[in-house]
């Protein structure tokens, strides 16, 4: 029995040199769902995130001589496979899982996300004649599923028609026809033939970047399989984790953006040390004498600082960290009552998800008393200072739970063209005036309010 410490995972696939797709996406994938990652190079090709320019395809002999190196050291626990762009390849591939014995996961790539071909025409026969037919699990979208099934997909019954083909004519063990192409423009339904029975796997269609998205996907269920985890567990897990790296995913190039994998790991992390950063700042407010100083800045409805995950991956108040009960003024101090944690924010945390649709960097808030001698303090000082008139919300904005707040922020920016330092705002009826400090980190708020103290102090 062998002893080491993670599962191993391989893919045999192609390179994208545009980091998006291919055996980037895969390795991303594995080392986010704690499985060590192999590969097998198939192809090398020169492409971004709108064409491919290039294809260097490597020696069929070379793909199973990759393979056998790996699984001679460490066997593999389960291998996916991406591009296969020839007959020769795919036959080295299937001689090799012949040999090893390997679960094996297919994504028949053939077409990628700029259009290109990247699998001949006469490759595809292969792929059906003498690879499927050892595959645990095939994943094709709806225009895959057509080339291997023979039927034209429209809706749900002809995936499902589709799945039963493809299983019956070629022998896969479990077929799942991607909905990404199928559903309603709300819900995508992923059509999975497995052991005889049709399965309907469900979810919300998110927004986001799709480069990569049946790369990681496909990764994804190699990995649980290398994991142990039952065929149909390991779709199931595979289809949540890849709904977290569309929705998490982050705008690089000029065409198709890809997922991200890695937010699997890095929406934990960065809350995390949000949580951590921010505790650091509170220990500063609460203690003496800026403690006593501050408690004078606490308006009625009491203050917050929160601080957010970067852009890219916050999507709603659980994406920021705030505190618990707010920080309250207790005693002529300013007081504290928890740890910092994600959610407990609703009015200031808003404020900031508004405030990094124009300016990614500005990820902390807090919220202060009004008072005309701050806004002065604030001009003497050089801050940018943007002064809303809440009468002037429209109806339809005041009519909308949450949407004032957002409303604030953008007519900030329309006075100054960026998020101000201040946002200072006069109230309604029923609205305490109130001023808002923005800044990139809760300790740089921290020092903006404390430089407003100062001022204040020595006029």
């Amino acid at each position: 029995m062998k002893k080491w410490e993670l599962p191993v995972a391989m893919t045999i696939a192609g390179v994208d040199s545009g980091g998006g797709a291919g055996i980037a996406a895969d390795l991303k994938t594995f080392a986010a769902l704690g499985v060590h990652g192999t590969l097998a190079v198939t192809a090398l090709t020169a492409q971004n995130t709108y064409s491919v320019i290039g294809i260097h395809e490597v020696p069929s002999e070379f793909v199973e001589l990759q393979i056998r190196a790996v699984w001679e050291d460490m066997n593999i626990d389960a291998a996916k496979t991406g591009m296969l762009s020839s007959s020769p390849i795919i036959r080295a591939v299937a001689k090799s899982v012949k040999s090893y014995g390997f679960p094996l996961v297919v994504d028949p790539v053939m077409i990628a996300k700029s259009g290109a071909k990247l699998l001949a025409d006469e490759a595809i026969e292969t792929l059906k004649k003498e690879l499927l037919p050892l595959a645990m699990v095939v994943t094709p979208n709806r225009f895959e599923a057509e080339v291997l099934s023979g039927v034209k997909i429209g809706n749900l019954v002809d995936a499902e028609v589709a799945a039963k083909a493809i299983a019956r004519d070629l022998g896969v063990k479990a077929v799942i026809v991607k909905g990404g192409h199928i559903g309603s423009e709300s819900r995508v339904v992923d059509v999975v033939y497995i052991n005889g029975v049709i399965k309907h796997v469900e979810t919300e269609r998110v927004e986001g970047c799709t480069h990569g998205t049946g790369c990681s996907f496909s990764a994804a269920i190699a990995a649980y399989l290398a994991k142990g985890y039952p065929v149909l567990d390991s779709i199931i897990e595979a289809k949540n984790f890849i709904l977290t790296a569309i929705s998490r995913s982050y705008i690089v190039g000029k065409g198709s953006c890809p997922v991200n994998p890695i937010a699997y790991l890095e929406l934990d992390a960065e809350l995390y040390r949000a949580q951590k950063t921010l505790a650091e700042t509170l220990e500063r407010m609460t203690s003496e004498p800026l403690s006593r100083k501050l408690a004078e800045l606490v308006p009625e409805v009491q203050s917050n600082i929160v601080y957010s995950v970067p852009k890219y991956l916050a999507r709603g108040i659980s994406d920021v960290v705030g505190v618990p009960g707010r920080v309250v003024k207790y005693l002529d101090r300013v007081r504290v009552f928890g740890y910092p944690q994600p959610g407990v924010s609703s009015h200031v945390a808003r404020l900031v998800l508004e405030a990094m649709k124009y300016d990614s960097t500005i990820r902390s808030a807090m919220n202060i008393k009004y008072g005309e001698d701050l806004l002065k303090v604030a001009r003497e000082l050089g801050m940018s200072l943007a002064v809303i008139d809440r009468r002037e919300e429209p109806e339809e904005v005041k009519s909308v739970e949450g949407a004032s707040l957002p409303w604030i922020v953008r007519r900030a920016v329309e006075q100054l063209g960026r998020v101000p330092d201040l946002l200072a705002d006069t109230g309604d009826i029923g609205k305490e005036p109130m001023i808002r400090v923005f800044g990139r980190t809760p300790d740089e708020v921290l020092d903006k309010v404390v430089k407003l103290i100062t001022k204040r102090g020595s006029l």
